[in-house]
């Protein structure tokens, strides 16, 4: 997959509306100046370092720092943010001052949703901002954990879709957003939460008749039919 200066979005249609796909991994719906992301897992780093797992202890500001980036191409009046926000409940103990601080800038000038998810039920009021359940946009229903089959049109996070192509000889995997018109999952936004192949049974159920995976590359979305994909 090239790199490109400028980046190439894509569009997810979802329940009949259509949501520009950032390589970032956020969706956006322009007519509602809204921007979306899901499963942030702040301090997911700090959590591995309590049970003994050292890692370089700077998820939370890569990833806030490529929130910021994203919201200041795009400026949106409304950010949704789809749960599992911080990766356990201590996570804001944890946090550096400056990153809470950074989060805090981020949120000047928007309406600030956070989703609750299954990482944090409860939303801290120091994070700021709104918490609910679910929310809706455009007439899609926005949630962390994807509903039952014919619940309606929805977008949700939770599974970390990750799609793999062989090309060229070799392989290449990506987080990726998963559609098929009626339902799209997104992809994990933190920077160390991963990523879950799109074959996995987990999905089976969800898009039974079959999907398009929305792939992020360096700097642009690629659009790749999910029969082309690879365990």
């Amino acid at each position: 997959m090239e790199v490109e200066a400028v980046p190439v979005t894509g569009l997810v249609r979802v329940g009949g509306r259509d949501f520009v796909a950032d390589p970032s991994g956020a969706l956006v719906l322009p007519e509602e100046s809204a921007l979306l992301v899901a499963d942030l897992h702040l301090e997911k780093g700090s959590a591995f370092a309590e049970r003994g797992q050292m890692l370089p202890p700077y998820d939370s500001r890569q990833t806030l720092a490529a929130l910021s980036l994203v919201l200041l191409r795009y400026r949106p009046r409304t950010v949704i943010v789809l749960g599992d926000s911080l990766h356990d409940r201590r996570a804001l103990r944890r946090i550096a001052p400056d990153d809470l601080a950074s989060l805090s800038a981020m949120q000047v000038g928007a309406d600030w949703i956070w989703l609750t998810g299954n990482h944090d039920p409860v939303i801290p009021a120091a994070l700021g901002g709104e918490m609910r359940a679910s929310a809706t946009l455009g007439g899609v229903t926005l949630r962390h954990e994807p509903g039952p089959a014919g619940a309606g049109p929805e977008i949700a996070g939770h599974l970390h879709p990750a799609g793999k192509v062989r090309l060229s000889g070799r392989s290449v995997r990506r987080r990726c957003f998963v559609s098929d018109g009626a339902r799209c999952v997104m992809p994990a936004f933190g920077a160390y939460a991963g990523g879950l192949n799109l074959l996995d049974a987990a999905f089976r159920p969800l898009f039974p008749a079959g999907f398009t995976a929305h792939m992020l590359g360096e700097a642009r979305v690629y659009a790749i039919a999910g029969d082309r994909l690879a365990r």
